[in-house]
């Protein structure tokens, strides 16, 4: 038995897959605030080549016209997550936890931190290691290498309200990595970002992949009666 349903929408436009998860959120709410305990829901899904700007992102790091975007059936979205714009497309996984983080006693930066470690431990599978930044949300490779080569695999931005989550994370498997060319990648000039396909040389199985992370994620967020870790989450390793 796992703390949370899992739903993967397959390939899906970010209005779709948006109104989707905006209505479990709002089912969520309604439920905590009417003392109910509500379902946590994960959507994983793929979406069509789409850039999405956080409320804080600067316009400016959209580096082509808007129409032009359009012209080459790229859809811009502003949205109320935290962090800047990024870039969702065929051969990520894209996924939206739905949270209540008080059922694990935590609040929104240890809930980050594990989204992140959840990620980490994904990529150990495949013998990558992955790191945090200092100052810079989701997960990285060679992030403190001194050659300058920082690259990032997985953005994080999320939306919270009365500790229930929304949106979440995109992990690039088998990512093209050219639509980031259009972008300052959540907001960064000055660093890269990477798949995994890139990393290990070949496409991957991205169902697999699905998978392998989906019960990582059940790891990390456990039922409650098998939370032990600091903040209600278990300890990390």
């Amino acid at each position: 038995m796992n703390s949370f349903s899992y739903h993967d929408l397959k390939h899906i436009a970010y209005a779709d897959a948006l109104k989707i998860q905006t209505d479990a959120f709002h089912t969520l709410l309604h439920a905590k605030m009417n003392n109910k305990q509500g379902k946590n829901r994960l959507f994983f899904c793929e979406h069509k080549p789409v850039l999405t700007l956080g409320k804080s992102g600067k316009e400016s790091n959209l580096l082509i016209p808007e129409k032009v975007l359009l012209q080459r059936g790229i859809s811009l979205y502003r949205t109320n997550r935290g962090g800047d714009i990024t870039y969702h497309g065929p051969g990520q996984i894209t996924g939206y936890p739905v949270f209540d983080l008080e059922y694990w006693k935590t609040g929104i930066k240890q809930y980050i931190h594990t989204l992140e470690e959840s990620i980490i431990r994904f990529l150990s599978l495949y013998g990558i290691r992955g790191t945090r930044l200092a100052g810079a949300t989701g997960v990285w490779i060679d992030a403190e290498s001194a050659a300058g080569n920082a690259r990032k695999i997985c953005a994080i931005g999320v939306q919270c309200s009365r500790y229930v989550t929304m949106h979440g994370f995109a992990l690039n498997i088998n990512t093209n990595l050219d639509y980031f060319s259009l972008i300052h990648p959540c907001g960064f000039t000055d660093k890269g970002v990477t798949s995994l396909e890139k990393e290990l040389g070949s496409p991957q199985d991205l169902e697999r992949s699905k998978i392998q992370l989906k019960e990582i994620l059940a790891t990390c967020f456990p039922v409650a009666s098998t939370v032990t870790g600091e903040g209600g989450l278990p300890a990390q390793r």
